[in-house]
């Protein structure tokens, strides 16, 4: 499937049930890396406004670039209102954004899904003189306790192309390559969601290599997930958690 249709059928379990970041990985943002009051931030691939809100909520004038219509109507339900918000129609690799038009760019979970050569260039194209790219990930634990572990078996078990599409598959060495020769810095924070057995099956949903109903395998894995979380549940929850991401740099 075309990478910018894959959450279309998925949008509202994206907007309930994805996680937000951490306030440290925002402060960090506005503290170290340089982001202010009103600077203009282009938040690429900005899928339904999760991270964009959290930098308008800061005063920062954003502009969310997203290729799928059905996300970006899902930002603009969201912020809409926000009088320093805008929504382009565009993608990583094309933006559509003038020249140096911008101080910052940010892709948060979605620079995986880039061709990485053509978005070096646009990048480089639409920043300022000194501006900086955050590329900025949500980063699941898969190890340490039965429960984080068994919901990964469970993901390459019943996912389509989970091991194909995994964010993690981008090496560090991918990484220092898109920045300045020497530029890539980085920060980790840390992240959770609680969820119920309804809130934990939003989650899975919202994956776009998940089964959907009416697919073959969508009612065992749902069984099995209902097994997982009877199994590892304390207090009627069970707990993702995620280390937070953050690399950083001019390009």
């Amino acid at each position: 499937m075309n990478s910018k249709e894959r959450f279309s059928n998925r949008v509202d379990s994206y907007v309930k049930y994805r996680p937000s970041y951490p306030k440290e990985a925002i402060d960090y943002l506005y503290d170290i890396i340089g982001l202010n009051l009103n600077c203009e931030v282009a938040d690429i691939g900005a899928g339904t406004g999760i991270f964009s809100e959290l930098l308008l909520e800061r005063g920062s004038n954003v502009t969310a670039v997203e290729p799928n219509q059905e996300m970006r109507e899902a930002a603009v339900k969201k912020l809409g209102g926000e009088q320093n918000f805008r929504v382009v129609s565009g993608s990583a690799e094309m933006t559509g954004l003038p020249n140096k038009s911008v101080d910052f760019i940010v892709c948060a979970q979605a620079f995986h899904w880039f061709d990485r050569n053509a978005t070096q260039s646009e990048f480089k194209r639409i920043l300022k003189s000194g501006g900086k790219v955050v590329l900025i990930w949500n980063s699941r634990l898969t190890h340490g306790t039965p429960f984080r572990e068994e919901y990964d078996r469970l993901l390459h078990t019943f996912g389509t192309d989970y091991k194909k599409v995994n964010h993690k598959n981008i090496s560090n060495e991918t990484l220092v390559s898109f920045f300045k020769l020497g530029e890539m810095q980085e920060a980790r924070f840390t992240n959770g969601q609680k969820f119920d057995f309804e809130g934990l099956s939003g989650r899975l949903l919202s994956s776009s290599y998940s089964p959907v109903l009416g697919d073959p395998s969508y009612e065992i894995m749902m069984k099995e997930l209902r097994n997982l979380f009877e199994q590892n549940k304390q207090n009627g929850s069970v707990f993702i958690e995620y280390e937070t991401q953050v690399f950083w740099g001019e390009v």
